[in-house]
């Protein structure tokens, strides 16, 4: 018996429309998961990239919102921060963090915004055999998948963070955020050059864009971390990138940026419903 995945219907009036909002979307993997997700399940749906620069973003948000037949919405840099404000209302790990990557429609016609990256992140990290309880981390970047990765590592029980922004204002909101949750346990810093940190570092995370285009600069040098360090990092394309590289060079355990993706599918799952259909009363695969 084959193992293909089923082919979905074709598009038509009855179609539900799901998308994925960002500036790039070239690197979005998304639509394939989410479209292998609704073919498995046999929802007549599909999801489609959607490339909106930040000054649209309101516009095109205030857009989609009126559109009856849109179900959900994925979102990717540089938009998860300022997504937030077109929500009704906003799940717990938003709240936390500031900053969204899924929003759904609910019966209502209200919309409902949370994040995922953080829990998707820490489980595509102990998936890979690395459990961030009380470890030292390092984490550049405190956008809006960077602050959702931080709270999650606190929540699975980070002894201490060490977070690196040069935005003093986006550093400022986020180190407010944590500290109001796990008071004593975050630092912050202007710069990823891990200061007087790095010999201690048990885990280090890129949640920058930095390592996207050729010829990026490294977040932070891996060369100063010890050498059992993990060096993580959420970009999902280039698959290894210029640190990642760098990192396994030297000997580093790495982990890459697509299992903090993978792991977010069957968190999607139940965000949206996607159950299969009803067959003869019961629900089937």
């Amino acid at each position: 018996m084959s193992d293909a995945l089923p082919a979905r219907s074709a598009i038509s009036g009855t179609t539900r429309l799901y998308v994925v909002l960002g500036d790039p979307v070239a690197q979005v993997r998304a639509p394939g998961l989410l479209n292998d997700l609704f073919a498995r399940t046999a929802r007549d749906a599909v999801l489609v990239p959607v490339h909106v620069a930040p000054d649209g973003l309101g516009e095109v948000m205030r857009g989609l919102r009126r559109m009856r037949n849109l179900d959900g919405i994925l979102v990717t840099v540089p938009h998860k921060i300022e997504v937030c404000r077109y929500a009704d209302r906003l799940g717990p790990a938003a709240d936390v963090a500031g900053s969204a990557n899924a929003l759904r429609r609910n019966p209502d016609g209200t919309w409902l915004a949370d994040n995922f990256d953080g829990a998707g992140f820490v489980h595509g990290l102990r998936s890979n055999g690395h459990d961030p309880a009380g470890t030292t981390v390092a984490l550049a970047g405190a956008g809006g998948a960077g602050r959702a990765v931080a709270a999650a590592l606190l929540s699975a029980g980070a002894a201490r963070l060490w977070l690196y922004d040069p935005d003093s204002a986006r550093r400022t909101d986020v180190l407010a955020r944590l500290d109001a949750r796990w008071p004593g346990r975050v630092r912050a810093g202007a710069e990823g050059d891990l200061g007087d940190a790095g010999d201690r570092v048990d885990i280090a995370v890129n949640a920058t864009p930095l390592g996207m285009s050729p010829g990026d600069r490294l977040p932070f040098d891996p060369a100063r971390l010890p050498p059992t360090c993990v060096v993580a990092d959420i970009i999902m394309k280039p698959a290894e990138t210029a640190l990642l590289r760098a990192a396994r060079d030297g000997g580093r355990p790495v982990v890459h940026g697509r299992h903090m993706l993978d792991s977010q599918v069957l968190l999607y799952e139940e965000f949206f419903a996607l159950h299969a259909p009803e067959r003869n009363g019961r629900w089937e695969p």
